[in-house]
């Protein structure tokens, strides 16, 4: 029992809202210093600062950058009206406009909170002015938030891949599938939901022919990163570090001479930005590599992957049991950080039942993103209601449909392998 005491004090952390980083970092080094003192504390410190010595790391800041270069640019108005042209006439139109721009802006984005952050201030005044309920926007906004992180370059994707020791090109291709499933998923909830409230269409009639085709080419450029990214590794060009650097440099070419609307003084804004995401980002992977040399030494992996199997040998049904604990983790844990925590934990049993590491990472990483909009911690769901004023009773009442429509894709996800993997075998 002793062994587990680390565990009991991270939680109990987590439940006294210390910061995930700092939870980590406390109970491994109470471990080290009032339990195991076999090892000196200098060399613990030493693992402290090596854990983020590694190359492929190198990657997340500059895909942080990419998002930031990419708020600055002027890619936001351009797929705002790349997506309204094809479905505004919609009735509910703006959220599912709303829907479209996450799943437009995560290929560059990459990140939840930021799109949520985003849409929150660009697109939801607007649904306000036209009719829309603002609970009903801010969940809309969360849930379609969820979407961005599981396209390429979703930054989550890249970190289960440093950790599964998989592909990132991989993780790329395997993300696209699910987050289309999870688009439509959301679009078909929105359309039940806007006829029953009778919501307004966004524009009277469809979008001509030649107003489409310009407002594609418009937003072609930016549409065209993530596949020259990922095909750029798929074929070996260059490495998934040298990709968001070659990303963020077609970005600011993009946002100089084709949107002109990235300036000199945002440099230092995006600058900021970055540093602020890779050292948030940074310090959960260092406190979790610690935590996770604490769990290698008292053999916790394996004790867990050992009683998993045991229960049931069965992938379907082990799966399952991922899910739901999971969810209930990720109710109360950021989703990032659950994955760091989590993937060294339950990889080796679900590698032991014959499960692909790759379709693992992808159902972890929509797990853990439904958790984002899911009370009572999920991270976008308190940055549209802090950023919108919205109760968080009225939140829940409003994105409740839309959780059940992403459980749905999850559960999907969960038992079609051969779905997920889809765009790997056909590029194999």
């Amino acid at each position: 029992m002793e062994a587990y005491t680390p565990i009991i004090i991270l939680f109990v952390l987590f439940l006294l809202n210390v910061p995930v980083a700092f939870s980590l970092m406390a109970s491994s080094v109470f471990y080290f210093v009032f339990l195991n003192t076999s090892i000196p504390v200098s060399l613990v410190m030493q693992r402290f600062i090596s854990s983020v010595g590694s190359f492929p790391l190198l990657a997340i800041p500059f895909f942080i950058m990419v998002g930031s270069v990419m708020n600055y640019s002027g890619i936001s108005s351009s797929l705002l009206k790349f997506a309204e042209s094809f479905i505004g006439h919609k009735r509910g139109g703006l959220a599912h406009v709303n829907i479209a721009l996450s799943t437009l802006m995560g290929g560059i984005s990459g990140s939840a909170n930021a799109d949520a952050a985003m849409q929150a201030k660009i697109l939801v005044p607007e649904m306000t002015k036209r009719g829309y309920d603002l609970p009903f926007s801010a969940a809309i906004t969360a849930a379609s938030s969820s979407i961005g992180p599981i396209i390429p370059p979703g930054i989550n994707l890249i970190i289960y891949a440093l950790l599964a020791n998989v592909s990132v090109s991989q993780m790329f291709l395997g993300g696209y599938i699910p987050a289309i499933l999870m688009a439509i998923a959301l679009m078909i909830t929105v359309t039940i939901i806007s006829r029953r409230r009778n919501y307004p269409v966004s524009r009277e009639e469809p979008a001509s022919a030649a107003e489409r085709w310009h407002f594609f080419c418009k937003a072609m450029p930016a549409l065209l990163i993530p596949f020259g990214v990922i095909l750029g590794m798929r074929f070996g060009l260059f490495t998934p570090t040298e990709a968001g650097a070659i990303a963020v440099f077609l970005c600011a070419l993009i946002g100089i001479f084709i949107y002109r609307e990235l300036k000199p003084k945002h440099f230092v804004m995006i600058l900021q930005e970055t540093v602020q995401g890779t050292a948030s980002v940074m310090f959960i992977i260092i406190g979790a590599m610690v935590f996770g040399y604490y769990m290698t030494l008292e053999q916790i992996p394996q004790n867990v992957a050992s009683a998993l199997v045991a229960f049931t040998d069965d992938p379907k049904i082990l799966l399952l049991m991922i899910n739901v604990m999971l969810l209930v983790i990720g109710m109360f844990i950021e989703g990032g950080a659950a994955m760091i925590l989590l993937t060294p934990l339950l990889l080796p049993a679900v590698m032991n039942a014959g499960v692909n590491p790759v379709h693992f990472g992808i159902i972890i990483i929509v797990n853990i993103m439904i958790g984002g909009v899911t009370p009572p911690f999920g991270s976008m769901m308190f940055t549209v209601c802090s950023i919108l004023k919205v109760r968080i009773a009225d939140f829940v009442r409003e994105v409740m449909p839309m959780i059940l429509a992403l459980l749905v894709v999850l559960m999907i996800v969960t038992w079609s392998e051969d779905l997920v993997m889809l765009l790997n075998n056909l590029t194999a």
